[in-house]
């Protein structure tokens, strides 16, 4: 039996969708949106289970947890199986080359390195760009490396943080910014200011782009001053995928960066770390200490190889999967199928309901967030949390098969503030898309139902 609920949603000036709310603007998607004492990070919430809360075994997962959780296929699989493999640490496995010469080339740097994780990644470039214990960097207040890495900085490297407040884009106020390079070294008072640090995209703030011009700016800056910039590029080719620019063109404007290849690009483990030939030779000392030297290591390489070669481009699927579960699916008058002229558009002529199609209203988002693969969305009714929700759409309801056809279990995370994390990657097909729909759909409709008994 399908839903047959009547969809309302208002498009709000400044980009800002709040769907059915009296509020208006960017002012209140900030409200729901802004920042909260409270963080809901990664946690137990939505796990896959093998039975859903209706008894039924069979339910369809779509996991939208991470774009970490993605699986090789077949052909990178096969790769994988038939590297050419030597001893790393001794610089011989000619896979591991490849990949580093490739990542080099492809991001317009000198040289790269091969490493086991992100986290290891950042922390190496930390380490070398900043000589000293004690000296500082600077980086933004919601960033993943100040955040999510447990201060292995501080930890491991005794390097000093300073934040700076990150907006709603990823940036940073340039002045704010400014204002805290630290000045009249080797004053015995102070740290050394040595490196800036961005997240290109932005996990926190929804998959966030950094402008261009942005980067040039804090480029800038950091040579004024006579300071290093690194970016955290977990996400780096998402970014060029939604700028329609190739990674050299943002990399231009940074000394250092780390890139994810088992996020959409769907390596099962291994991040590049590229820059100035110097900076890659003082790397490969901090890997080693750091217990990132790996051996026959071309089997992981090749798996890098085939994501770098193969998979940058699919992430186009990843971002309209994406703003089609918040906004729905364009579809123009008298055209069935989709309109293929202008498939970056989804407001104009006909919009299938989708995340913010509900009435009543319960989710909000902020349209201009909506740029790649990860979307950020809140509840603005209090009376259910960020963690109910997510437990909701992770089981099987009652009667959830007779509506939707099957059982379907989608796993999100709570997530900073009031809000919910959803991301896609590689295991989600525009299939799975639709289903996700269909089952937020169920469980508001069966929550209001609630509400009213």
């Amino acid at each position: 039996m399908a839903l047959k609920n009547t969809f309302l949603f208002k498009i709000l000036k400044y980009g800002s969708v709040v769907c059915g709310s009296p509020r208006s603007g960017r002012a209140a998607t900030a409200a729901i949106l802004g920042r909260s004492p409270f963080r809901y990070y990664y946690n137990n919430a939505g796990k896959p289970s093998s039975r859903g809360a209706g008894g039924t075994s069979h339910a369809r997962v779509v996991d939208l947890r991470s774009d970490t959780v993605t699986k090789p296929g077949p052909a990178m699989r096969q790769a994988m199986a038939e590297a050419e493999v030597g001893d790393d640490v001794m610089g011989e496995d000619p896979t591991v080359n490849d990949l580093q010469q490739i990542a080099a080339d492809l991001f317009g740097m000198e040289a790269a390195i091969f490493v086991p994780s992100g986290t290891m990644s950042n922390l190496i470039a930390v380490m070398v760009h900043c000589r000293e214990r004690g000296d500082e960097m600077i980086v933004g207040d919601l960033s993943h490396l100040h955040i999510y890495e447990q201060g292995g900085s501080a930890q491991l490297a005794g390097v000093h943080s300073t934040t700076v407040t990150t907006l709603p884009d990823g940036t940073f106020d340039l002045k704010q910014l400014e204002a805290k390079i630290r000045h009249g070294y080797p004053d015995p008072h102070y740290p050394r200011s040595r490196l800036i640090c961005v997240e290109n995209t932005h996990n926190i703030q929804g998959g966030r782009v950094l402008p261009l011009p942005f980067l040039q700016e804090v480029r800038a800056l950091a040579d004024q001053y006579g300071v290093s910039l690194h970016m955290d590029g977990a996400r780096l080719m998402n970014a060029a995928v939604a700028q329609e620019v190739p990674p050299s063109a943002i990399l231009q404007h940074t000394h250092t960066v780390s890139v994810c290849l088992s996020k959409g690009l769907g390596s099962p483990v291994g991040t590049v770390l590229a820059g100035p030939r110097d900076f890659i030779s003082k790397a490969l000392r901090c890997r080693k200490a750091l217990g990132g030297g790996m051996r026959q290591a071309g089997i992981l390489a090749a798996a890098g190889k085939f994501s770098l070669e193969n998979m940058i481009g699919r992430l186009v699927e990843d971002h309209r999967n994406a703003k089609t579960f918040a906004l729905g699916e364009h579809r123009p008058p008298n055209v069935p199928n989709g309109c293929r002229s202008c498939p970056s558009s989804y407001l104009c002529s006909i919009s299938l309901p989708a995340l913010l199609d509900c009435k009543p209203p319960l989710f909000v988002v902020d349209v201009s967030a909506v740029e790649t693969n990860i979307l950020r969305f809140a509840l603005q009714d209090s009376t259910m949390t960020p963690q109910e929700f997510c437990t909701r759409m992770s089981e099987v309801g009652e009667d959830e098969e007779a509506a939707l056809g099957q059982g379907v279990q989608v796993l999100m995370y709570p997530h900073f503030g009031n809000s919910v994390r959803a991301v896609w990657h590689l295991g989600i097909s525009a299939e799975d898309t639709r289903l996700a729909i269909q089952k937020m759909r169920f469980v508001a409709s069966r929550y209001f139902t609630e509400i009213i008994k």
